[in-house]
């Protein structure tokens, strides 16, 4: 599986050129669907704003939208889009609000000042890869629960789900090699009396990243 970047999170930034006000947003998102409700969000928020320019791209059928809205063709939404396939990022919606100053930017203006509200909205949400773990079902006892959940952790993993009975169940993923390790410790905790099965396979993303 080839590298996958995202957002982080979403998130926004703000900027004034020449007395136009730039409000960037970023959203990570997994459907055009998704997208779409993103950016009509964001134009009933800011619906007295001059422009909304947005872009998207998905790897659901490797989508790729944009517009300008209203601002000269080219200058707004496929510079933004630029700014994230030259980074590797995807599953991303950024929309651009633009309220008017009355100065003109002219074309290059637009296409930097675009260019800025996209990498500024993404460098304020951050990215992360989205990585294939693997997921296990962890039997555990009441007593060593502490102590199966903080070897869970110093081995990379998280736990995604708890089920409470007589004992416990815990199911966990684990990046590259951390299953293996975990099980052998688990064994060790156990005197033996425990062992973990494989539960599929899930993308979770690591950990957040900056951009420069």
């Amino acid at each position: 599986m080839s590298e996958i970047w995202v957002p982080f999170e979403n998130a926004e930034s703000e900027f004034v050129e020449k007395r136009s006000r730039f409000i960037g947003r970023v959203f990570h998102v997994e459907s055009e669907a998704e997208a779409r409700a993103r950016i009509e969000e964001t134009k009933k928020r800011h619906y007295d704003a001059r422009h909304n320019c947005w872009c998207y791209l998905l790897r659901q059928g490797n989508t790729v939208r944009y517009s300008d809205d209203g601002e000269p063709q080219g200058t707004a939404g496929q510079p933004m889009l630029n700014v994230f396939q030259r980074l590797g990022v995807t599953d991303v919606c950024c929309v651009v609000t633009r309220y008017f100053g009355g100065i003109l930017l002219g074309a290059g203006g637009l296409t930097r000042a675009y260019s800025k509200g996209a990498h500024d909205a993404l460098a304020a949400a951050g990215i992360c890869r989205l990585s294939l773990w693997t997921l296990w079902t962890v039997p555990c006892t009441y007593p060593l629960l502490e102590r199966v959940k903080l070897e869970i952790a110093e081995r990379g993993g998280v736990i995604r789900n708890t089920e409470y009975a007589a004992d416990i169940r815990l199911t966990a993923a684990f990046p590259e090699g951390g299953a293996e390790m975990f099980s052998a410790r688990l064994t060790e905790l156990s005197a033996g009396a425990l062992s973990m099965e494989e539960a599929g396979e899930e993308l979770l993303p690591g950990p957040r990243r900056e951009i420069s």
